[in-house]
C-alpha cells in the first residue's frame, strides 16, 4: 500500500503502478478524476484498466463511487458519452443510488424535490408520496437549479421555513463543489450545508459517510461470491479532502488525492504545474490522505 519516505510524511506519487499489487480493490471517485465535466481523463480510465487486468489470487476489481445524484446508470451513460471505456472499472455505487433507499424507506410521508429537472431520474420507479413546499415533511435537494449563476446562499429564504417547520432536508449530493471544465460549481452539499447552519436537519447520501462505502465494498464482495475484502487491501481515489478522503479515513482504508482535481488552485497545479509544497497545504487540512498526485495514471 501507499508508503511514504519519512514518517508522518504523505507520499508523493507519479502513477499507482508501484503500489497496485498491493490492492485488490480500488473505490474510485468520478467527477475529478476520470473526468472534469467537460473532457475525460484518458490516463485515468488506462490506469484502472492496467490495474483490472493485474494476476492476483482474487480479480482486482474497480467500485466508481460518486456523488452524483442520479442512479448509477445514468452516471454510467455519461461515462459513455466522455469515453470513458467500461474495462476501466466493474461497477458503480453512487450517492443517487443510496438516495433511493433511503426515500423507499419513507415512502408515505410527503417528499418535495429541490433541484434541475436533470436530477429527476433519482425518483425514476419509486411509488413516494409528494407535497409542495409547504407540505413536505421532507426535502430531497439534488442541487442548484442553475448552478452557472445561483449560489447556495440564494436558498436562503426557501430554507427558512422548512427549517422553523423541522422538515428534514435529504442531501444526494454531499459535494460541496464541482469542476466543470476549469470552473468550481457548487453542489447540493452546499445547500445543506447552509441549512445545518440554519439549525435544519440533514440526512446526507454520499461520501464522506460511511453507508456509501458500506455500499460499495458489499457490492464488490458480491462480484467474488461474497469473499470477504479486507479492508488493508482497499484504496480509495478522490480529488476531494472534504469527502474522499475523509470518507476513506472514517471506513478504514487508504487514500489518493488527485491534487488536480477541486484543489487544483489552493495547490497552484491547475495549469499542470508540480506539486508545490503539498505538506504545508495539508497542515490546514483536517484529515491528510495516504498519498497525492497530481493525475490519476498508471
Amino acid at each position: 500500500m501507499i508508503r511514504a519516505s519519512h514518517p508522518g510524511e504523505v507520499a508523493i506519487l507519479n502513477g499507482i503502478a508501484g503500489i497496485a499489487s498491493s490492492v485488490d480493490l480500488i473505490l474510485c471517485d468520478v467527477w475529478g478524476v476520470l473526468h472534469d465535466g467537460v473532457h475525460a481523463h484518458r490516463g485515468a480510465s488506462d490506469a484502472l484498466t492496467r490495474f483490472r487486468a493485474l494476476p492476483g489470487e482474487r480479480p482486482r476489481r474497480v467500485v466508481l463511487v460518486s456523488n452524483a445524484p442520479r442512479p448509477g446508470s445514468a452516471v454510467l451513460a455519461q461515462l459513455d458519452s466522455f469515453g470513458v471505456p467500461r474495462t476501466a472499472y466493474d461497477t458503480i455505487v453512487t450517492s443517487g443510488d443510496l438516495t433511493r433507499r433511503l426515500l423507499a424507506e419513507r415512502a408515505d410521508a410527503p417528499m418535495h424535490h429541490l433541484g434541475p429537472d436533470r436530477d429527476l431520474p433519482i425518483f425514476e420507479g419509486l411509488d413516494l408520496a409528494r407535497g409542495g413546499p409547504n407540505e413536505a415533511a421532507h426535502v430531497v435537494v439534488t442541487g442548484l437549479l442553475d448552478d452557472e449563476v445561483e449560489t447556495a446562499a440564494d436558498y436562503r429564504a426557501v430554507l427558512e421555513p422548512w427549517a422553523a417547520r423541522g422538515v428534514t432536508l435529504i442531501c444526494a449530493n454531499p459535494d460541496l463543489v464541482v469542476e466543470r471544465g476549469e470552473r468550481l460549481i457548487p453542489c447540493a452539499g452546499a445547500i445543506a450545508a447552509l441549512y445545518e447552519e440554519m439549525g435544519g436537519a440533514v440526512v446526507y447520501a454520499g461520501k464522506p459517510h460511511v453507508p456509501v462505502y458500506e455500499a460499495a465494498l458489499a457490492t464488490a464482495e458480491a462480484l467474488d461470491g461474497g469473499a470477504p475484502l479486507p479492508r488493508d487491501r482497499v484504496l480509495a481515489i478522490g480529488d476531494a479532502i472534504r469527502t474522499d478522503v475523509a470518507g476513506a479515513r472514517a471506513f478504514g482504508i487508504a487514500s489518493l488525492l488527485v491534487a488536480r482535481g477541486i484543489h487544483a488552485e489552493e495547490l497552484g497545479v491547475a495549469a499542470g504545474a508540480p506539486l508545490g509544497d503539498i505538506a504545508h497545504w495539508l497542515e490546514s487540512q483536517a484529515v491528510h490522505p495516504d498519498g497525492v498526485i497530481d493525475l490519476l495514471r498508471w
